[in-house]
């Protein structure tokens, strides 16, 4: 007489996220009202909702912000402002938009400190590499502010440092628009979506990823890049789970 075997079926296995460590590079104006000025409570709140969905699986999230929503080094300039006293103007202000999403982090529970190239104890600390690491360890969202702490570099420049120093894997350039186009989407309903592209072809064809800058040192470090719509609830998730989502910039 033959025993009838049973078979288990093992659960699928969930798939996991595709990054360990990632780099999102948020601009100041996504902080900012409709005009991309000031800063809209409910636009962070979003912007941290997000992220903390993202911590919740796992990965390691160190952010860049810039401070264009509050003032821009470059366009103080044209007004007479001394161009490195206005850049040091606009570290001021990431700093700034720094503590207002360290805020709504923290009220969706998620760990977090800043880190300033400028020295400013009272409200964060210096940047330091390997202190920096640690908190990544220990599940907390770390946030650069004041840029590379020098003036004439933006902080796109910035991110592509902070991404090769700390050993992320991807920068996730956030913006308003769902990747890159070979010319404006809003002004040409023609507009052509890149769903990969290459450094090289990025420079030839003069599309707008980051600035020269921080562009090249992402080439030569080949550090990938990824351009999606930060505005799109869950986007940030799918990208990080290596849904194709965006424009992906790589060698």
């Amino acid at each position: 007489m033959k025993l009838a075997v049973k078979r288990t079926i093992s659960p699928k296995k969930k798939k996991g996220p595709k990054f360990r460590r990632v780099l999102i590079k948020l601009s100041g104006e996504a902080l900012g009202d409709e005009k991309g000025a000031g800063i809209n409570p409910d636009a962070v709140q979003s912007m941290a909702e997000q992220i903390a969905e993202v911590r919740e699986l796992g990965v390691q999230v160190v952010i860049v912000i810039g401070g264009g929503n509050i003032f821009r080094g470059l366009a103080g300039s044209e007004r007479g402002i001394d161009r490195a006293t206005g850049d040091y103007m606009g570290m001021l202000a990431t700093v700034i938009n720094s503590l207002a999403l360290q805020d709504a982090l923290e009220k969706n529970g998620v760990a977090t400190r800043v880190q300033t190239a400028i020295t400013m104890w009272q409200i964060a600390e210096p940047f330091i590499r390997r202190r920096a690491e640690r908190h990544l360890e220990k599940g907390r969202v770390v946030i650069f502010g004041a840029g590379t702490g020098n003036p004439y570099f933006s902080t796109d420049t910035a991110a592509a440092l902070r991404a090769n120093e700390i050993g992320a894997e991807v920068i996730l350039k956030a913006t308003k628009v769902d990747g890159i186009y070979d010319s404006d989407p809003k002004k040409n309903p023609n507009a052509k979506r890149f769903e990969q592209v290459s450094y090289l072809d990025a420079l030839q064809k003069q599309l707008k990823v980051m600035d020269s800058t921080a562009f090249s040192l992402c080439m030569d470090n080949k550090m990938p890049i990824i351009v999606f719509d930060l505005f799109k609830a869950h986007n940030l998730k799918r990208v990080v789970m290596g849904d194709k989502v965006g424009t992906l910039v790589t060698a």
